[in-house]
């Protein structure tokens, strides 16, 4: 699989280009799947072909804003955007019609690197919470083999449950799947030697358990971090997370960069740009977080 973009490299700078709304598809109680027409050809600004699992575009809304987001449908006609309706932003984009126009930038950042024997081999495992199953869709149709845990709070919170068959399904409540967290489910086959290399996407929380499990047993772990961003092309400054500029050194990070970010786990920047604590809850036992990042720490 070809490499993610060379963090640091060249500056693009690109005004959006208008993408057509074809269909807007609910894919859970919270969360939708704005479906755009592709440009053919080569198109200034926007270049989907290099795209990469893992990294983002930047999406506007003329009077509203842009904002970053991962594309989870790249197909040879046209791209899906899952958004999930939080604010004013997501649910201008949730409510639009076909025949409406979006604009689109990108891509932008790092995205998964994968051997190339992994790309049709065993060992690969991916792991996602909540929305982060966005990101990894694109990933998860280049792994065939690989095998894929997701977790959400309630049932009504999974994706695609019917696009990626032989998921294993977690819920907080036990709605649907095992109740609990992905990441116990992960230390087990950790331990059983069964993972060569894990590519993870969702809340922090999570995160941090999953990246300790693999730090001890030597696993080979990528994530993807969110954090607010807001020109997307490494020059404002607010997504940094401990002197690294997440939309670019970023998204996607492996564990042993992780390891050096004392601020991954603890802290972030708001959207007027103050750094706040993030509080964690538990999502795996002390004892399988191994080396790294303690969730109660600050």
């Amino acid at each position: 699989m070809t490499d993610a973009a060379t963090p640091g490299g060249p500056l693009r700078v690109a005004l959006p280009v208008a993408l057509e709304v074809l269909e807007v598809r609910r894919e859970n109680a919270g969360a939708v799947t704005v479906f755009l027409a592709r440009e053919q050809g080569a198109t200034p600004g926007l270049e989907v072909e290099a795209f990469v699992p893992g990294q983002f575009f930047m999406v506007w809304l003329p009077r509203v804003d842009e904002k970053p987001y991962a594309v989870s449908y790249v197909e040879p006609e046209r791209l899906g955007i899952t958004v999930q309706v939080r604010g004013p932003f997501s649910t201008r984009l949730a409510e639009m019609v076909p025949g409406e126009r979006v604009g689109i930038r990108g891509p932008y950042g790092r995205g998964y690197h994968v051997p190339e024997e992994l790309v049709d081999g065993e060992g690969a495992v991916l792991l996602g919470g909540g929305c982060g199953m966005a990101v990894l869709a694109p990933l998860a149709e280049r792994l065939p083999r690989a095998r894929i845990a997701q977790g959400a709070r309630t049932a009504d919170g999974l994706f695609f449950t019917e696009r990626f068959h032989g998921q294993v399904l977690f819920t907080d409540d036990g709605s649907a799947g095992r109740r609990g967290y992905p990441t116990e489910w992960l230390a087990g086959q950790v331990q059983a030697g069964r993972v060569r290399a894990v590519y993870a996407c969702g809340p922090e929380e999570m995160m941090v358990g999953l990246v300790g499990i693999c730090r001890g047993a030597g696993v080979e772990c990528q994530v993807s971090l969110e954090r607010y961003m807001k020109c997307g092309i490494g020059v404002c400054g607010q997504c940094d997370c401990s002197g690294r500029r997440v939309c670019v050194e970023g998204p996607t990070l492996t564990a042993r960069e992780l390891a050096e970010m004392p601020d991954f786990g603890r802290r972030r920047r708001d959207k007027a740009g103050r750094v706040v604590e993030i509080g964690l809850r538990d999502v795996c036992p002390p004892a399988q977080r191994g080396p790294g990042p303690d969730p109660a720490g600050g």
